[in-house]
């Protein structure tokens, strides 16, 4: 069973049964357990074009799209000698009940899948790691895991990329989008850097909850952006709301060091001005790139036991005000990503998904 998604109209959904399939050599099928919604999901979708995230789990109708989660799977059938059946495995997966994997380069933490389709795709979506094997995983915080671990690593990247340019002489860190996942683990991270202040950009409906974290120094709304404190600054737009971001560059000038674009969380967002945009030129950080560029600096046990180090911490942080609700069919499952597509979602909540009963 697969849930697809009209690449030309996000809000049509549909469900099909899953064609069979005949592992090749070297294949196997992962039935899939549970995976997780939330608005990255919503950005893989919006970018599925331009960033190629239909192209990981390609429908066999090109105008329809399977719309990538992470989440844990188990090996029902394995053709390669390298995978035994029976492994379970986190991963990068499609809203279905099955996938089927090509594992390549593999070792005693986990493998690659090298299908011909994936090769030139990003390797860090392409890496599946067993969680007997897996240095990040613990099973207190699977549902946490699940919702969070890969926009963390997205957060742990904006950090570190920060910290590596001296967060460009700036003092006071802002961030859009301010209750989503990714931003919290943002705030998170950049609120232990000494002398930082952090200050958070929600909708008004959001307030309360992203106050409530504590892991901003200051929590606005979008309506009084005007509050924002002037110094030396760097923005860090989650949201992908053109309005907003040319709200605080006009707000800010000069002394906005750096903005950078990381998700576009608001997709449907009215544009900004077509007016010139004071300070520096807004600038895309795509993770995969920044990951790709620490594992070839400290090797890849060097960045996993970074990542570790962070997410453990923020992993008993997150336990004190989210709340996970468990969803189990197509029906839920679909009805889930409609809320989450036009944000009808309560961001204490945290949603895993199965097709399983």
């Amino acid at each position: 069973m697969n849930i697809e998604v009209d690449k030309s109209d996000l809000h049509t959904v549909r469900v099909r049964p899953a064609p069979p399939v005949t592992l090749l050599d070297g294949q196997v099928s992962a039935r899939i357990e549970s995976f997780g919604i939330s608005a990255n999901n919503i950005t893989y979708a919006v970018m599925g074009e331009s960033m190629r995230y239909w192209d990981f789990f390609p429908s066999d109708d090109p105008s329809w799209g399977r719309v990538p989660t992470w989440g844990y799977a188990r090996i029902a059938e394995s053709n390669s000698p390298h995978v035994p059946e029976g492994s379970r495995i986190f991963g990068y997966f499609p809203m279905s009940t099955a996938v089927t994997l090509t594992p390549g380069r593999s070792d005693a933490a986990g493998f690659s899948d090298v299908a011909e389709h994936r090769a030139s795709l990003p390797s860090v979506y392409n890496r599946y790691s067993y969680v007997d094997h897996d240095p990040l995983y613990d099973p207190r915080h699977e549902d946490e895991t699940i919702l969070f671990r890969p926009l963390f690593i997205t957060s742990f990247v904006v950090d570190d990329f920060l910290g590596y340019h001296d967060v460009f002489g700036a003092t006071t860190v802002i961030v859009s989008s301010a209750s989503s996942k990714t931003a919290l683990g943002i705030a998170h991270l950049c609120g232990q850097r000494l002398g930082i202040h952090v200050i958070g950009l929600t909708s008004r409906s959001n307030l309360e909850f992203t106050s409530e974290t504590g892991l901003y120094d200051d929590v606005l709304s979008y309506d009084d952006l005007d509050q924002l404190p002037l110094s030396n600054a760097v923005y860090i737009d989650v949201a992908g709301r053109r309005d907003v971001t040319h709200r605080v560059h006009s707000h800010y000038g000069d002394q906005l060091r750096y903005s950078m674009i990381v998700g576009d969380t608001h997709w449907d967002a009215d544009v900004a001005p077509t007016t010139p945009l004071p300070g520096p030129k807004p600038t895309l950080l795509f993770a995969p790139d920044r990951i790709r560029a620490r594992r070839a600096e400290w090797g890849r046990d060097g960045f996993e036991d970074a990542v570790g180090a962070a997410w453990e911490s923020f992993a008993m942080n997150v336990r004190n005000w989210l709340d996970v609700r468990h969803l189990h069919g197509p029906d839920d499952i679909m009805a889930t990503y409609l809320n989450v597509l036009e944000g009808r979602i309560d961001p204490r909540i945290g949603y895993i998904c199965s097709f399983l009963a």
